[in-house]
């Protein structure tokens, strides 16, 4: 980086430019945080103080469970982090994100199966066809934010070029 003097204005050159985030980038990483924010006031909203309270209570009666409740507060936060750094041009963040959706997706999929911890994270359903289509409308935003961030060309060149 050059610096020049031109009395009392100071003036640097930059050795490269940097690309402008594009649109549907921005859009993505606001799509992470808020879906990330309305889950919480959904749960507030629906559980109430005194459900959240006997929920957080349940979560940590044995270190199984507190694990998997512990791990599911670490995914929100890697989640919001991510979003942050997509708009950062971070190519990583974005692998992050997609593997951090692969996770609860299988995770949910198997308590809802009766593997793990059902009672904690699970999705009702009679069936197994039921409970996948049930997951997939609740998972839907997650995807479309992912095709967002992976599909279209601006997207895929603004996390090449960063």
């Amino acid at each position: 980086m050059e610096d020049t003097t031109l009395g009392l204005i100071s003036k640097s050159s930059h050795s490269h430019a940097r690309l402008n985030v594009p649109a549907l980038v921005q859009v993505a990483a606001l799509a992470i945080i808020m879906i990330r924010c309305l889950d919480l006031v959904m749960i507030f909203n629906t559980l109430g103080l005194r459900g959240l309270g006997d929920f957080i209570h349940r979560s940590v009666q044995t270190w199984n469970l507190t694990l998997i409740f512990l791990g599911s507060l670490l995914l929100v936060f890697i989640e919001i982090f991510c979003a942050f750094s997509l708009v950062k041009g971070r190519n990583w963040a974005r692998l992050i994100y997609l593997s951090t959706q692969v996770i609860a997706t299988l995770y949910l999929w198997a308590a809802s199966l009766g593997y793990g911890y059902p009672e904690l994270f699970s999705i009702p359903g009679e069936s197994r066809q039921e409970i996948f289509k049930t997951l997939v409308m609740q998972k839907l935003p997650d995807m479309l934010v992912l095709l967002l961030l992976f599909v279209p060309a601006a997207s895929r060149r603004f996390f090449r070029l960063q």
